[in-house]
């Protein structure tokens, strides 16, 4: 029994016999035992469960995703660079096949779902309560629940690295090799639970920031007074709301198909693949858009601010962002024009996809139209905005390239469209939140951080990209696939790839220093004694103290513009001095609760288990799911009133340190 127990652990659970995935396994037990004697010997344990694992507070849960999202941007870095190391030389083996189709699987599963979309949300809840004068958002529970369910999902598809094998048939699991024939091994069913679990989350996130920004607006907030990333929020979140069931069902019939031996995306048994790939892509290209809308909603504010001027075209962007949301979901086939769809087919997407970049480009004028003949600040948000417009730019001209049909049976799948794909997400999306994580830093903690450092760290970072992806343009012209792990010498692609490989580098290095930024700023900390940390702030999050207090707002504010905070210090610049306060009220606020937390356990134990088929695991976990469920309903004792003395001793106190 023993050694069949042992067989089990050595043969089919841990993954054995590869040194990199050895070290992993190290340390990630390292890492877990050194975590498990800090929290004991400083005493923590209730101090994570009380303010960490059960908080419902929107800013703690916008501080966790940011936490999971760079550590999921450290991983998807590695990757990355040891996918660039396999292919700076020709015929390398430091990557065997197998390890480098899991490797750039992997890279983009946790790259856009992992790090992306994490910390999307994180800005999202961070800052969303604090510009519309919100004191949470409108489900504080349900916001809890997501991020513990995305944690756990990301948790459930990382574990396979080094348990039972990581998924190897692309980032979006194409049949036939993400069918059973194809992808034998547990590593597909790790991918689909992983990104199941998590999907839930992200779901109910896009309907909870939907409902919030229409329902919690504070008084005299119309829509078209809302900041610009707010706007960028809403459009943001309702395309995940009509996209992410498409990927939950096209995931669940992959899942039958492995699991119970249909045959929807099989050949055999009147199935067929491209209806999967249809699907997938019904959802993977709004996907774009969801993570790259809310990066445009940052550009405006930091624009705005930094210019020291009011946003141009506010109307017109407002209209950009909600265009994109839907045209979004009218351009999926230019994935595939190669496979046959027909020629008025890809001439209507092909079209669709022109028409896009419309409203796209329409924003980067209204940003330049702001800095015109404004006061520009160069402060590290602003950096990295003006190094996305070039990036971008190039990005949107490489994309119409790609929509041209005909001229994209040269262009498809070839390190063209690598490039062009990291332009854009890099570009676009890794830039926009690094500029939002740089402006709202100083509300999230109260500091600001290493100027010095991050200017370091920025011209890094796009040297760094400028050198990787600019030479995989030429190499896709030069006939370079996506997907091989090597290649001859006569080819003549590895000086490029040289070159590409040393710029990877460099943004790896890049991400060292933002890495040193963060501790030196923590060690010689330097309290910002004002709310607004930039001195130029607009919106109503730099109105209140730096980090925000529980409640957000001691007194709801009234508005009468969309740069409210801004013309409020106008006037009382000119003397105006403002309308009396209101007398202090009693404040309702949610309760912690445990639930969210136990309930996306019980979700990791039910997909661990359907991924390894033991009904064992399945059934408990279910249970659990259901149980939780059922506690909550009868949980009645879910809020609670912050009183008015308890109000007054946190301002004043807030107060005294500002």
């Amino acid at each position: 029994m023993f050694k069949e127990f042992w067989d089990f652990l050595m043969n089919d659970f841990f993954i054995t016999g590869d040194p990199l995935i050895l070290g992993a396994q190290v340390s990630i037990g390292l890492s877990m035992v050194a975590i498990v004697i800090a929290l004991t010997y400083f005493k923590k344990w209730r101090w994570l469960w009380t303010e960490w694992l059960t908080t419902v507070d929107h800013k703690k849960i916008g501080i966790m995703y940011v936490i999971a999202a760079l550590l999921m941007l450290f991983r998807g870095g590695v990757d990355a660079l040891l996918i660039r190391t396999q292919l700076a030389v020709p015929n390398l083996e430091f990557l065997h096949a197998g390890h480098y189709n899991a490797i750039f699987t992997t890279h983009g599963v946790i790259m856009i779902l992992f790090m992306a979309m994490p910390l999307m949300f994180g800005l999202f809840n961070i800052v969303v309560p604090l510009q519309i004068g919100a004191r949470d958002v409108a489900y504080p529970y349900l916001n809890s629940l997501s991020f513990w369910l995305f944690f756990f999902g990301a948790m459930l598809f990382n574990v396979s690295f080094v348990i039972g094998g990581s998924p190897d048939a692309g980032w979006l699991a194409y049949p036939p090799l993400s069918e059973l024939s194809g992808s034998p091994g547990l590593g597909q069913d790790f991918y689909i639970w992983g990104i199941q679990i998590s999907g839930i989350g992200s779901l109910a996130s896009g309907i909870n920031f939907v409902v919030t920004i229409l329902k919690m607006r504070t008084p005299g907030m119309k829509l078209m007074q809302m900041p610009m990333f707010t706007w960028s929020v809403l459009s943001s979140s309702i395309t995940i709301m009509f996209a992410f069931p498409i990927l939950t069902v096209t995931l669940f019939l992959l899942f039958i198909d492995r699991y119970l031996g249909a045959h929807f995306f099989t050949l055999d048994g009147a199935g067929n693949p491209m209806m999967y790939i249809n699907l997938i892509w019904m959802w993977g290209h709004p996907e774009v858009y969801i993570v790259v809308l809310p990066a445009f909603g940052i550009f405006s504010d930091v624009v705005s601010t930094f210019s020291k001027k009011k946003l141009f075209g506010y109307k017109s962007m407002v209209f950009a962002l909600m265009s994109i949301s839907i045209f979004s979901f009218f351009t999926w086939a230019h994935h595939f024009f190669t496979m046959g769809s027909g020629a008025n087919v890809n001439a209507f997407f092909a079209v669709t996809t022109m028409l896009i970049a419309i409203p796209t480009g329409v924003k980067v004028f209204n940003w330049l139209f702001t800095m015109f003949r404004g006061r520009i600040t160069f402060s590290q948000p602003m950096l990295w905005t003006l190094a996305f417009i070039p990036c971008f730019v190039v990005g949107g001209m490489t994309g119409v390239m790609l929509s041209v049909a005909p001229a994209d049976f040269q262009f498809h799948n070839s390190y063209f469209l690598i490039a062009h794909f990291h332009q854009v997400l890099i570009g676009g999306v890794v830039f926009g939140y690094f500029a939002g994580l740089y402006y709202w830093w100083p509300k999230m903690f109260g500091f600001k951080l290493h100027d010095g450092l991050g200017k370091w760290a920025f011209w890094l970072w796009n040297i760094g990209f400028y050198v990787c992806f600019m030479p995989q343009y030429a190499l896709g012209l030069m006939g370079m696939t996506r997907r091989f792990n090597e290649y001859n010498f006569d080819l003549g692609w590895q000086p490029l790839n040289v070159v590409s490989t040393v710029g990877a580098f460099i943004m790896g290095l890049g991400f060292i220093f933002q890495v040193w930024q963060i501790a030196h700023s923590i060690k010689f900390l330097k309290k910002e004694k004002s709310g607004d940390a930039w001195g130029e702030g607009r919106t109503l999050e730099w109105s209140i103290p730096s980090p925000a207090p529980m409640y957000n707002f001691a007194r709801l504010p009234e508005v009468t513009s969309s740069d409210e905070w801004w013309e409020e210090k106008q006037r009382r610049a000119q003397g105006i001095k403002p309308k009396p306060l209101a007398p202090l009220e009693p404040i309702h606020m949610p309760k912690n609760s445990g639930i969210p937390f136990i309930m996306s356990v019980c979700f990791f134990i039910a997909g661990f288990g359907f991924v390894w088929h033991w009904t064992w695991m399945i059934v408990p976990g279910l249970i659990g799911v259901g149980c939780c469920l059922f506690a909550r309903s009868f949980d009645y004792d879910t809020d609670y009133y912050v009183p008015v003395d308890e109000i007054e001793r946190t301002e004043a106190a807030l107060k005294g340190g500002r």
